[in-house]
């Protein structure tokens, strides 16, 4: 039976059954298009990211000897719109049934639930094999419960996959969560060490992305691309936050600078997200390298990288399934400002917003205190539409996709969905900014 299937930009997971249950007729699609590239703004990193993630994995496949469709934003049969390029496949090359994996965003999951109904063959659905939830069970957990406390969904997590647990089912250190330990401000010292960056050339991926049309916005030296877009490049990652960054990490992971684009943070969350790296086996790389370096790593510091990816993604993902598509509706506040220009420029006096989003716009990052404490602390502060802020989130970000940045905007961030993800409204006066930064100074 000929079979085409179709893999997305975000599901480039090396080590999924598909690639060791095929044959001769099995056929994979992989497609850059403008309906992904317009659907939102995007920073032209984050587009230059998945265009070349997307292409290393079709190299990977074959190599492999598996045939691949791969279809560039400017090739020919390309029609921009996934239905129409997928029905003129299934035509053209005979194919007798259609699969694919799990979209992890609601509008894709609709889209390909539709054109399934639409094909006049059989369809079979697959999950991805990367999260280590199901869509629905964060739902069940707290089923008949008041609240979706985040912590509670945490220790089931670590309990269930026996990830920082004794022999005799008790938390690593006696305790469930360090967070207080992990709020010191960085002064300089210790030294942090430069990020592992790659240097990549991707002026063909730039040229093919603005002949194309698409518009973007952000910094990008398309001769010195700095971000892991393979496997190879990911593991690199990994293991370089392991050997360099991890005895710092927990310390300082909300602290801000205004010179210091990462600190100690391990630029993971793009790898992760496009699935090319699995969350499971960067929590065990990192626990792996404290249990052999307990004499210079703390638990706190492994703690509250644990904690981010086995407990908030995986609950940030749960929200997003359980609650859709409803949520992308949410504005409890009645919030009805737009969005300032100077996100879009960072041309302001407010030094930590100035700092905050250039650092976006130059390098399509920030981490999580910048994202919360700074550019979303203000917006909420002012009242801007959370659609736009949704907007201008998942845009801006190299990691952001819609099942972790809505959530995490539209509920932690700015409340829109009136306390089922934070429990009271996440504002901060500027005591809290100054304590962790040094961005009020002078």
């Amino acid at each position: 039976m000929k079979t085409l299937r179709l893999i997305l930009g975000d599901q480039l997971y090396h080590k999924h059954s598909w690639y060791r249950n095929d044959d001769d007729d099995t056929l994979y699609f992989i497609a850059e298009m403008r309906q992904e590239t317009d659907y939102v703004k995007h920073h032209i990193q984050k587009v230059v990211a998945f265009f070349e993630a997307m292409e290393a994995f079709v190299e990977w496949l074959r190599d492999h000897g598996k045939k691949v469709v791969y279809y560039k934003l400017d090739g020919r049969n390309n029609s921009q719109k996934l239905g129409t390029n997928i029905a003129a496949l299934v035509e053209e090359r005979g194919i007798e049934k259609f699969e694919y994996q799990l979209p992890d965003e609601y509008r894709l999951d609709q889209q390909l639930r539709q054109l399934a109904d639409d094909l006049s063959i059989p369809t079979e659905v697959y999950d991805t094999e990367h999260f280590l939830t199901t869509r629905d069970e964060l739902a069940e957990f707290f089923e008949g419960k008041k609240s979706l406390l985040m912590e509670s969904f945490y220790r089931h997590m670590r309990k269930k996959h026996d990830v920082l647990m004794t022999r005799d089912g008790k938390p690593e250190g006696g305790e469930w969560n360090f967070d207080q330990s992990n709020r010191k401000k960085w002064k300089g010292q210790p030294q942090i060490p430069h990020e592992k960056g790659f240097r990549k050339d991707v002026r063909k991926t730039v040229k093919r992305i603005l002949e194309s049309g698409v518009k973007t916005f952000g910094n990008i030296d398309p001769q010195d691309f700095s971000w892991p877009t393979t496997r190879a490049d990911c593991l690199k990652v990994l293991r370089y936050f392991c050997e360099h960054l991890l005895v710092h990490f927990g310390d300082y992971q909300d602290a801000m600078d205004p010179d210091e684009v990462y600190l100690f943070h391990s630029r993971l969350s793009f790898a992760m997200n496009s699935k090319l790296l699995h969350p499971m086996e960067v929590i065990r790389a990192v626990i792996e390298h404290w249990e052999d370096n307990k004499s210079t790593i703390s638990l706190n510091e492994v703690e509250g990288f644990v904690r981010q990816i086995l407990g908030w993604r995986e609950y940030m993902r749960g929200v997003y399934w359980k609650e859709m598509p409803g949520y992308a509706r949410c504005n409890r506040l009645d919030n009805q400002r737009d969005l300032p220009e100077f996100y879009w420029t960072a041309e302001t006096d407010m030094n930590c917003l100035h700092h905050a989003i250039r650092n976006s716009l130059d390098h399509a990052y920030a981490h999580h205190i910048q994202r919360l404490m700074i550019t979303g602390n203000f917006a909420l502060l002012l009242g801007v539409h959370p659609d736009q802020v949704d907007a201008w989130y998942l845009g801006i970000y190299i990691d952001a996709i819609e099942w972790v940045e809505m959530p995490n905007t539209r509920g932690m961030s700015q409340f829109a969905d009136g306390g089922l993800v934070a429990t009271k409204p996440y504002v901060s006066s500027g005591s809290y900014i100054h304590k962790m930064s040094n961005y009020c100074s002078g």
